[in-house]
């Protein structure tokens, strides 16, 4: 019973191979950073800038 117990407690600790939080939050970065690219050029070809 003990066992069970410690592995419950550990669970939330447990990483399963997907990125760190900090690797998370580049990643959200440069999304966002293409997305605002890609807009600006959709907008600016609308508007025959380009």
């Amino acid at each position: 019973m003990g066992h069970t117990m410690a592995a419950r407690i550990a669970a939330p600790w447990v990483r399963t191979g997907g990125p760190s939080d900090e690797e998370r939050e580049k990643l959200v970065e440069q999304a966002l950073g293409w997305t605002l690219t890609v807009l600006i050029a959709v907008i600016a070809t609308g508007l025959g800038l380009l």
